[in-house]
C-alpha cells in the first residue's frame, strides 16, 4: 500500500501561499484492501515529526478527498505533515512527510512601498546591495505593479512569470514567497534587483484600449528574512534606501511586445527611490501556482514566404515566446512579430487586431540569450528581421508558458482525427490557462471571459488538477461581485467592463459546483456559497423589478453566442430566444445554491432557494410550454437546454424534444447551429435521450460546421468560430476571429463521460463512486482512458472487434466503487464495482457493430463513406432525398424515383451493402 498525492489545500509542498483553511488530501494505490479502515494525519514543526503540533489519531472519519485541520498558523512557519492510512485487510500504508509553509498572514510589514524617481514612462529596477553573513534559512516576501522579476546576485530567484499576477488589484494585490537560502548560503555583499513593467496593471488593456485602468505608478514591497543557525534574525525591507536606475527594458506591454536594449545597462545612472503612500490591506498570500514555462519547441521549418519575408514555423499554435542567442553589431536590431496562420503563403497577423505582438531586440555588441519578460504571445509562426543565416535561426526555440498544474486524464481513440481534436483542446488549455482562464492568447483581449471557461470547465477538470487556478478565478470574481452587488463582470478581472449576463455570470455558480463534483471538497463550496448567492439574488432583483415573474426577461444578454441560427444571419447571436436561456441559467444557478446550501449546512438558504428554483421551474412550464408539453421555443438550443435542466413537464415531453432536437439537426442536412451555450451540452443530451449515433455523427463530421472540419484544416488548437478558416485556406474574418480558443473543446468532456463513459456521482463527489456507462458507436472501434482523480485512478478501455465482441477493462481506484453499465445488454446490465480490476469480454444481445442493407435507413447509408459510394454507383444520388423521408429505408423508398431500382440491382447492391462493417 503507498500513498501518493499528499496535497495540502490541492497543492504540492506550497510555499507562503494563501490557505483559508487548511486540508490535507491523499491518494493510495497498490493496495491489497478495498476500502480504507482508518486513517491518521499528524502535523510538526520538525521534519522529525516531534513533537506534534496536531494529531488526529488513528480514525475511521478521515477523509481521503480532504480533512480540515483545525490549526492556528503561526506566519512564515513551516509545517510537516504525515498520513498514514489503514485498509479493511489490515495493511499499513505511509506516504511520507509533506509540508507547507506560511506567508506573512497578519504579521505587520516592515517594509515601506517605494517607487521610481523616473517618468511613468520609464520602466525602473530597483537595486538593494547588503552585507551577509551565511544563511541557514532566507525567506524574500515581495510584491511588485505592474509586474515584476526579482534577481539576486544577477540570477532570477525563480521560473515564475507574471508576478505577482493578474487581479482586481484594487482589492486583491498577491505577494509572493521567495526561498533565497542556497543564494544566501555564503557570507559576503549580495545584490537584489527587482525590474518592473506595466503589465495588467498600468499598461495598455481591455476592450477600449485604456492604460493605466488601476494605477499609474510603479511600486515595489519587499521583505527579506535572514535566519543564521543561532537563530537570530536580519531583515532587509524596501525603503529609501534602494537605489533606481532605468532598464534595458525600452517597452513592455502585454498587447504590443517588448523592446531590450542591454546596453542600457551600461554606466547607470542611480537614482534614489522615494516612499510612497499606499496600503496594505489588498495584500495576500499567491493564491495559485505560477506562471511558468512548460516546454520548448524547435522550429519545424524555416520559410522564405513569395513575399520574401524570413519565417519560423514551429508546428503548433501555442502562447509563449521566442528565446534566442545571438551576436551582432553593436546597434543592429532583430525584430521578430507573432502570429496563427499563413495566407497565400505569406505572414499574417490581421485577426490580432490592434495588438502588435512583436519582440525587438537591439544589440550591445555582445552575444546574448534573449527572451521576452512580460508579456507573451500567441502564436505559431514568427516573422524575423535582422537575422537570415539559417543555422542560427534554426537554433531559436519556442517556449510554451501557462499556469502550472498536473496533468491528470488522457483519453485516446481509434480515431486519429479525434485523438487530434483531443490534443486541440489540451493545447487550448495550455494556452489560455495564463494565470486566469483567457478566451484567447495573441489579439488585443486575452481577458477572463466567464462563459468560456465556464462551459470548458468539465474539460479542464478532466484533463488536469486545476483546482487552484480556478480557485484563484473565484476569488477574484468575488472581489468583483462585493463592488457590484452580486452583479458578476463578462470578464475577470473587469478592467471595468460591465455584466450581468446570463450564462457568463452564472459561471459564479456552476464552476464551484463543479470543483465539487471533481473533488468532492466542501470547502470550495463554503468559501464561494456567498459569491454563488449574491449571483442568484441578483437576478432575483432584475426579475422581482420587472413584477417577480419568476423568469428573466430584462437586460442585456449574450445569448447563444456565436451560434449559426441567427435570424439576420449575420449576426454573432444565436436565435433563441434571450428570455428563455436567461430564465433557464437561472433556475440551475438556483438549483445549485439551494444543493450547494444543503450540503454546507445552511437550512433555512437551502428551503429558500429550493422555493425559488421550484417557482422558476413552474413559471418556465407556463410561459414556454403548450399544455401538451410541447416546447414553444424551437432552436437546436432550446432543445438542448430543455434536455440539459429537465426543463419539460413530464418524461413524454423530454422525449420530444430530444425526437425533435435531432429532426432539426437532420433537417439541417445532419449539422449543428448551436453556439457557446448550446454547444457544450448539444453531444451529451443527444446520448442521454437515446441519439447517441447522432452525437458521434456531429462529432465525426469534418464539414463546416463541426469539430473535425477545423482539425481537416490542419488546426492545431480549437477555433473560436465554426469557420474561423474558410475551405480555402482564407481566414474568414479579422474582427473577431481567434484560431485558439478553447471554449468548443469543451466536446472533450463529453467524451469522456460517454465515449469512455467515466462520470462523478453527485452522490459520493470525487470520484469515491463513479458512473461508468460507456457508449460506443461502430465509427470509433477502440477508446483507451486513464484518469487519475481526486480518488485516484481510474482506467476504462475498450474495443470493437471484428467478430462483433466487445471487450471492456475497467480499473476503479482503493476506497472507491463504481457502478458500470455494460453497452449492448437488454437488461442494461448494471453492475457495482468494487475497487480493483474488471475485465468483459462478450458478444452484445443488441449489436454494436453496425451492418447494412437497403433495409437500413437512408440516414445510416450516408453516415457511412463506402455506403454512400455504393449508392452512387448504384445510380442513387443520397442528397437528392428530401430530408423529412431519410429515416425510410431504401425498400420503403423504393416507388420514388431518386430510390428506384430494378429487383437484379436491388439485390446486387443489398449484398454489396450487407459487405460493409
Amino acid at each position: 500500500m503507498e500513498l501518493y498525492d499528499i496535497k495540502i489545500n490541492h497543492l504540492d509542498c506550497p510555499v507562503g501561499m494563501e490557505f483559508g483553511n487548511i486540508t490535507v488530501s491523499y491518494k493510495i494505490r497498490n493496495a491489497a484492501g478495498r476500502k480504507q479502515a482508518a486513517a491518521r494525519i499528524s502535523v510538526s514543526l520538525s521534519p522529525d515529526m516531534q513533537p506534534l503540533v496536531f494529531d488526529t489519531g488513528k480514525s475511521s472519519v478521515i477523509n481521503s478527498l480532504g480533512t480540515k485541520l483545525p490549526l492556528k498558523l503561526i506566519p512564515r512557519t513551516r509545517y510537516y505533515v504525515c498520513a498514514e492510512v489503514w485498509s479493511d485487510t489490515g495493511e499499513h500504508g505511509t506516504g511520507g512527510i509533506t509540508y507547507f509553509e506560511t506567508a506573512k498572514l497578519a504579521e505587520k510589514w516592515s517594509a515601506k512601498w517605494i517607487g521610481s524617481p523616473f517618468s511613468k514612462h520609464v520602466m525602473p529596477v530597483f537595486t538593494k546591495e547588503f552585507s551577509a553573513e551565511h544563511a541557514a534559512n532566507a525567506r524574500l516576501y515581495a510584491t511588485g505593479l505592474g509586474m515584476y522579476d526579482v534577481y539576486l546576485d544577477g540570477k532570477k530567484v525563480s521560473g515564475s512569470f507574471f508576478s505577482p499576477g493578474c487581479t482586481n488589484y484594487a482589492d486583491r494585490i498577491q505577494y509572493q514567497t521567495y526561498d533565497v537560502t542556497k543564494g544566501l548560503k555564503h557570507s559576503g555583499t549580495h545584490t537584489l534587483e527587482f525590474y518592473l513593467a506595466d503589465g495588467w496593471y498600468k499598461g495598455r488593456f481591455g476592450y477600449e484600449g485604456k492604460s493605466e485602468i488601476y494605477g499609474n505608478e510603479y511600486a515595489l514591497l519587499a521583505e527579506l528574512h535572514m535566519n543564521a543557525d543561532d537563530g537570530s534574525e536580519t531583515v532587509i525591507v524596501t525603503d529609501d534606501s534602494w537605489r533606481v536606475r532605468k532598464s534595458e527594458i525600452l517597452f513592455s506591454s502585454i498587447y504590443d511586445g517588448e523592446t531590450f536594449e542591454p546596453d542600457v545597462k551600461e554606466n547607470p545612472v542611480y537614482k534614489k527611490a522615494v516612499c510612497i503612500s499606499k496600503g496594505f490591506d489588498a495584500l495576500i498570500p499567491q493564491t495559485t501556482t505560477p506562471v511558468e514555462i512548460e516546454c520548448t519547441r524547435k522550429p519545424a521549418e524555416l520559410i522564405r514566404t513569395p513575399a520574401h519575408e524570413t519565417v519560423l514555423d514551429f508546428g503548433q499554435n501555442m502562447a509563449g515566446f521566442v528565446r534566442f542567442t545571438v551576436k551582432l553589431p553593436r546597434g543592429k536590431s532583430v525584430r521578430l512579430q507573432y502570429g496563427e496562420i499563413l495566407q497565400d503563403g505569406n505572414f499574417y497577423r490581421e485577426n490580432l487586431r490592434t495588438a502588435k505582438a512583436e519582440y525587438v531586440y537591439i544589440s550591445d555588441g555582445r552575444e546574448h540569450t534573449v527572451q521576452p519578460h512580460f508579456t507573451y504571445y500567441g502564436f505559431r509562426y514568427v516573422k524575423i528581421e535582422g537575422i537570415t543565416n539559417k543555422d542560427v535561426l534554426m537554433r531559436f526555440e519556442a517556449c510554451t508558458i501557462h499556469s502550472t498544474f498536473e496533468r491528470t486524464g488522457s483519453i485516446k481513440t481509434s480515431d486519429r482525427r479525434v485523438n487530434r481534436l483531443i490534443a486541440n483542446a489540451e493545447w487550448g488549455q495550455r494556452s489560455n490557462f495564463v494565470d486566469v482562464p483567457t478566451d484567447c492568447p495573441q489579439r488585443d483581449e486575452r481577458m477572463g471571459w466567464t462563459a468560456d471557461t465556464q462551459v470548458f470547465t468539465g474539460t479542464a477538470l478532466f484533463q488536469t488538477d486545476c483546482f487552484s487556478f480556478y480557485r484563484k478565478f473565484l476569488g477574484d470574481m468575488r472581489s468583483e461581485q462585493q463592488r457590484r452587488n452580486g452583479d458578476v463582470p463578462l470578464v475577470v478581472p473587469s478592467f471595468g467592463l460591465g455584466g450581468g449576463a446570463a450564462v457568463w455570470g452564472d459561471a459564479a455558480t456552476i464552476i464551484p459546483w463543479n470543483m465539487y463534483l471533481f473533488s468532492g471538497d466542501t470547502s470550495i463550496l463554503e468559501e464561494q456559497f456567498e459569491s454563488m448567492r449574491s449571483w442568484v439574488d441578483f437576478v432575483k432583483r432584475i426579475d422581482d423589478a420587472d413584477g417577480g415573474t419568476r423568469l428573466w426577461r430584462k437586460g442585456f444578454q449574450l445569448g447563444d453566442w456565436l451560434a449559426l441560427d441567427s435570424e439576420t444571419g449575420t449576426g454573432v447571436k444565436g436565435g433563441t430566444e434571450d428570455a428563455f436561456i436567461a430564465s433557464a441559467y437561472y433556475y440551475y444557478s438556483a438549483c445549485i445554491v439551494a444543493e450547494s446550501a444543503r450540503i454546507t449546512g445552511r437550512d433555512s438558504a437551502a428551503e429558500s432557494y429550493t422555493k425559488l428554483k421550484d417557482e422558476i421551474m413552474s413559471a418556465i412550464r407556463r410561459e414556454y410550454f403548450t399544455p401538451s408539453g410541447r416546447l414553444a421555443v424551437t432552436t437546436q438550443c432550446a432543445y438542448v437546454l430543455c434536455l440539459q435542466f429537465k426543463l419539460a413537464p413530464d418524461e413524454k415531453s423530454l422525449k420530444r424534444a430530444a425526437d425533435r432536437l435531432a429532426e432539426k439537426i437532420r433537417l439541417n442536412d445532419g449539422y449543428l447551429k448551436t453556439g457557446f451555450t448550446g454547444t457544450p451540452f448539444l453531444c451529451r443530451v443527444l446520448s442521454t435521450y437515446g441519439y447517441n449515433n447522432l452525437a458521434y455523427k456531429l462529432l465525426l463530421n469534418d464539414e463546416y460546421p463541426g469539430w473535425l472540419y477545423e482539425v481537416k484544416m490542419g488546426a492545431t488548437t480549437i477555433w473560436e468560430r465554426w469557420n474561423s478558416v474558410l475551405p480555402d485556406g482564407k481566414i474568414s474574418g479579422t474582427d473577431m476571429n481567434s484560431l485558439n480558443h478553447y471554449a468548443y473543446g469543451s466536446i472533450v468532456e463529453w467524451m469522456y463521460r460517454t465515449i469512455a463513459g467515466l462520470n462523478p456521482a453527485e452522490s459520493a463527489p470525487g470520484f469515491k463512486k463513479a458512473v461508468i456507462k460507456p457508449m460506443p458507436d461502430y465509427r470509433i472501434t477502440k477508446t483507451d482512458m486513464v484518469y487519475d482523480s481526486a480518488a485516484g485512478l481510474y482506467e476504462i478501455h475498450w474495443g470493437l472487434h471484428k467478430d462483433g465482441k466487445f471487450s471492456l477493462s475497467v480499473d476503479v481506484p482503493f476506497d472507491a466503487e463504481a457502478q458500470l453499465t455494460l453497452p449492448g445488454k437488454k437488461d442494461n446490465g448494471s453492475i457495482k464495482l468494487a475497487a480493483g480490476h474488471h475485465e468483459y469480454a462478450y458478444m452484445p444481445e443488441i449489436p454494436l457493430i453496425k451492418s447494412y442493407s437497403i433495409d437500413s435507413p437512408v440516414n445510416d447509408l450516408m453516415d457511412s463513406q463506402k455506403c454512400t459510394a455504393l449508392l452512387r454507383h448504384a445510380g442513387i444520388n443520397p442528397d437528392a432525398v428530401p430530408v423529412p423521408l431519410r429515416d425510410s429505408s431504401l425498400v420503403q423508398l423504393s416507388a420514388m424515383p431518386f430510390a428506384h431500382l430494378s429487383g437484379k440491382a436491388k439485390t446486387a447492391l443489398d449484398k454489396k451493402l450487407r459487405n460493409v462493417k
